[in-house]
C-alpha cells in the first residue's frame, strides 16, 4: 500500500496537467518515459536548452532539496555580483564657484526729485450766511533742489560692478534716501576719513583691504558738471565698498555650502540699507563699521592672536625634527638633540622646572634614555596627547609647533569660519570641534564639561552644521543608515542571507512587519525599488552603546556612547561613519538634561528603550576649526584631518580672482 499520496498539479509542455507526487512518491511511467526520451533524443554532449530545462525538471522532481539549494546559490551569486556594483556615494567636495560680481546701472536714480515748500493749510472761514470766505492768494512756494538732485544727471550713464546684494542695496538706499552720505558742501566730508581708516584696517580681521579700496575724487580744475560727476561716482563707490565690507564681515567672503556637501550652514541675511543709515548718523563711523565684525570672545581672541603672530618673527629659530622620525624607549636617533631642544623651547615653565636636572644633564647623546622618556611623557600629557613616550608624528608636531605662517593662515581661516555660525552661540551650548576631536558643554555658573570624541573617517566625514539638542535616548536601538546597509551589509548578506537575524538586527517592512533578512530582496533595496528598515537591538554590542543624544537633522548625525572604548586612547580619532562618539556620554546626557550622572545611570539600568525630552534651548555646533579658543583662554592649533583648510584656501583664492577681474572691468 502506497503512502504520501498528496498530489500537486504541474503544467508540462503542451499545457497538459500532470499529477506530481511529493518527494519520495512514484512518478507515473508515461511522464518518466517522456522525460527520458527527451534526454536520450538530445544526446549527452552539447545538451540543448530544452534538455537543460528537462534536467532542471528532473532536479525539481527527484531532488527538490538539492534544487532549492542550487537556487539559493544562484541567488547569492547574483547578489554578490550586484553588491560589487551598487554603492551609496558619500558627500563630495565641489568645484567652488565664487560669488559673481555684476554690473548694475544707476540710471534709475538719475531722475531729479524736487522738494517743494508747500504752503501751510489754513482753516476755512465761513460767513454768517454760510458762504466760504476765500483766502487771499498766496505766492507759489519756490522749488528747492538738494545738492544730490543737482548732481543726479551724472548717474544716467553710471554703473558699478558689484555683488548683486550690493547693487540692490545701492538702488534701494538712494531711492528711499536721496541725499549724499559722504559729500558735504561740495567736497568729501570728514566722516570719510574714519570710514576709509576702517576699510584699510580690514586685514586686522582677516579680510583683504584691496577689496574695499576707493580713491578720493580729484575735483580741482573741473567744471561744475564734471565735478558733480566725480563726487557722485565717489559717493556710489564708497557706499558699495562699505556694503561689501559689511557683507564680508557678517557672513564671510565664502559660501561654505559651495565648498562641499559636508557643509550645511545657512548664509546670514544682512540689512544693508539699515546698516548704512546707522553709519550715516554715527559719530564714530570707523567704530560703527568695525562693529559689523563678530562681537564675541572667540573672535576677539582670534583677532588678538592674529595681531600677535604678525608682530612676531619666529621663522629664524624654528626647530626642525626630521620628518618620519619614530623613536621608542632605549633606541637611538640623531634627532634626540632636536627633540630635547624643542621641549626646552615649547614646553611650559612648570614642565621644565620639574625636569630641570634631566635638561641640565643632557649632553647631546642620541640614546633615548629612561630620563628622557619621562621628559617626553610629561610633554605629551601637557599637550593632551597619549603619554606613551613614543616620539611619532603627532608628538613631533606638538614639539616643533606650527610655523608662524601656518598659524596665521589657520587663524584667518578660523575667522572666516566664525562668520558662518551665529554671532551669539548661546549661554548653554555644546560645541564640537572635529579637528580637535573634542566636545565641550558650557553654561553659566557651571563648570565646563569637555571630553574626547570620535568623529567620522575621512571617507565618512562628519558634516559642519549647527542645530538644537532635543532628546536623550536610553538603551537605544541603532537604526542602520541606508548607506551602511548598501555599502557594508550587502556584501555580508550576499555571503549569508541570515546575517542580520544572527547578528542581533531587526528587519521590518515600512508597515512595521518583522521579517527574516533571508526573505528580503536586498538588490531591490539597494536599487531603491524596495524599502526596508534595519535596526540593531539595544544591548552591550549595540553600536550606540547605552545612550544617545539627538538633535534631529537631515544628516542623521547625533552624539552617542560606543562599545569601542579603546579608540579614545588614540590622538587622531576619525573612525566613525559620521556620528560623534562620546568618551563620557552619561556626563554629557546629564549636563544637557540638567540632571545628575547617577540619574542617567539609573535610567539606563532600568533596561528599557526610553526617550527623555531636553528642556530649554541648547544649541549644538558640529564645527571644524583648526585654530580655536580653548577653555584655558588660549588659541590652540589642530591638524587639518579632512583637508578642509586646503579647500577653503582654494575658495578664498577663487573669490580673490573674481574680485580682481571685477575691479579691472
Amino acid at each position: 500500500m502506497r503512502t504520501n499520496k498528496t498530489e500537486k498539479c504541474m503544467q508540462l509542455d503542451g499545457g497538459k496537467a500532470a499529477s506530481v507526487r511529493q518527494p519520495g512518491t512514484f512518478l507515473g511511467n508515461s511522464v518518466k518515459a517522456a522525460l527520458m526520451a527527451t534526454v536520450i533524443a538530445s544526446g549527452f554532449s552539447g545538451l540543448s536548452v530544452e534538455t537543460a530545462s528537462a534536467q532542471g525538471l528532473f532536479q525539481r522532481l527527484f531532488n527538490p532539496e538539492n534544487h532549492r539549494r542550487q537556487q539559493e546559490r544562484e541567488r547569492q551569486e547574483h547578489l554578490r555580483k550586484q553588491a560589487a556594483t551598487v554603492k551609496v556615494s558619500a558627500p563630495r567636495y565641489l568645484n567652488y564657484s565664487a560669488d559673481a560680481w555684476k554690473p548694475v546701472s544707476l540710471e534709475t536714480l538719475s531722475e531729479k526729485k524736487t522738494a517743494e515748500l508747500k504752503p501751510e493749510l489754513q482753516e476755512q472761514e465761513v460767513a454768517e450766511d454760510g458762504t466760504v470766505i476765500q483766502p487771499e492768494s498766496q505766492p507759489q512756494a519756490p522749488v528747492v533742489l538738494t545738492a544730490f538732485d543737482e548732481a543726479r544727471p551724472a548717474l544716467k550713464n553710471m554703473s558699478l560692478t558689484v555683488l548683486p546684494e550690493v547693487g540692490n542695496a545701492i538702488l534701494a538706499y538712494y531711492r528711499e534716501h536721496p541725499d549724499f552720505v559722504w559729500i558735504e558742501d561740495g567736497k568729501v566730508s570728514a566722516k570719510v576719513k574714519d570710514v576709509q581708516k576702517a576699510l584699510e584696517n580690514a586685514d586686522t580681521f582677516g579680510l583683504d583691504p584691496v577689496d574695499y579700496a576707493v580713491a578720493l575724487p580729484a575735483t580741482s580744475n573741473l567744471d561744475e558738471a564734471a565735478r558733480d560727476a566725480a563726487l557722485m561716482r565717489f559717493e556710489m563707490e564708497l557706499s558699495a565698498a562699505v556694503f561689501a565690507y559689511i557683507l564680508d564681515a557678517t557672513r564671510g567672503r565664502v559660501d561654505p555650502n559651495r565648498i562641499s556637501q559636508y557643509h550645511d550652514l545657512p548664509r546670514h541675511k544682512v540689512d544693508l540699507v539699515a546698516s548704512l543709515l546707522d553709519l550715516a548718523s554715527s559719530e564714530d563711523a570707523s567704530a560703527a563699521l568695525e562693529a559689523h565684525q563678530p562681537q564675541n570672545d572667540h573672535f576677539r581672541k582670534l583677532t588678538a592672536e592674529l595681531a600677535k603672530l604678525r608682530a612676531e618673527d619666529q621663522e629664524t629659530d624654528q626647530i626642525v625634527i626630521a620628518p618620519g622620525t619614530f623613536l621608542k624607549a632605549g633606541k637611538s636617533s640623531p634627532e634626540m638633540k632636536n627633540i630635547v631642544a624643542a621641549i626646552q623651547q615649547n614646553g611650559s615653565q612648570e614642565l621644565k622646572e620639574a625636569h630641570a636636572e634631566t635638561l641640565a644633564a643632557y649632553d647631546g647623546a642620541e640614546v633615548y634614555s629612561p630620563e628622557l622618556v619621562d621628559l617626553v611623557k610629561s610633554f605629551q600629557k601637557e599637550a593632551s596627547l597619549t603619554p606613551d613616550g613614543i616620539v611619532g608624528k603627532n608628538t613631533i608636531k606638538a614639539m616643533v609647533g606650527e610655523t608662524n605662517a601656518a598659524k596665521i593662515a589657520k587663524v584667518e581661516l578660523a575667522m572666516e569660519r566664525s562668520r558662518w555660525i551665529p554671532e551669539e552661540l548661546g549661554e548653554r551650548k555644546v560645541f564640537i570641534n572635529q579637528a580637535a576631536f573634542t566636545a565641550t558643554y558650557t553654561a553659566p555658573d557651571e563648570m565646563p564639561l569637555s571630553m574626547r570624541v570620535v568623529v567620522g573617517k575621512k571617507s565618512n566625514q562628519t558634516n559642519f552644521f549647527y542645530d538644537k539638542i532635543e532628546i536623550v535616548e536610553y538603551n537605544p536601538y541603532w537604526g542602520v543608515p541606508y548607506s551602511i546597509i548598501v555599502n557594508e551589509m550587502l556584501p555580508k548578506l550576499a555571503q549569508d542571507p541570515s546575517y542580520l537575524d544572527r547578528a542581533g538586527y531587526e528587519v521590518t517592512t515600512p508597515g512595521g512587519r518583522q521579517i527574516s533578512s533571508a526573505a528580503v530582496d536586498w538588490y531591490a533595496v539597494a536599487s531603491k525599488q524596495q524599502s526596508i528598515n534595519v535596526r540593531q537591538y539595544p544591548g552591550r554590542s549595540n553600536a550606540l552603546g547605552e545612550v544617545k543624544i539627538l538633535f534631529p537633522n537631515r544628516h542623521h548625525i547625533y552624539m552617542h556612547d560606543t562599545p569601542a572604548k579603546n579608540l579614545f586612547k588614540k590622538d587622531m580619532r576619525a573612525f566613525s561613519h559620521g556620528c560623534i562618539r562620546l568618551h563620557d556620554p552619561k556626563a554629557m546626557a546629564a549636563a544637557v538634561l540638567g540632571k545628575s550622572k547617577d540619574y542617567v545611570t539609573s535610567r539606563i539600568g532600568a533596561g528599557q528603550n526610553e526617550q527623555e525630552k531636553v528642556n530649554g534651548d541648547i544649541p549644538v555646533y558640529v564645527s571644524y576649526f583648526t585654530a580655536w579658543l580653548e577653555l584655558d583662554g588660549e588659541i590652540a592649533y589642530y591638524s587639518d584631518v579632512y583637508d578642509r583648510d586646503r579647500y577653503l584656501l582654494k575658495a578664498i583664492e577663487k573669490t580673490r580672482s573674481v574680485r580682481e577681474k571685477a575691479r579691472a572691468s
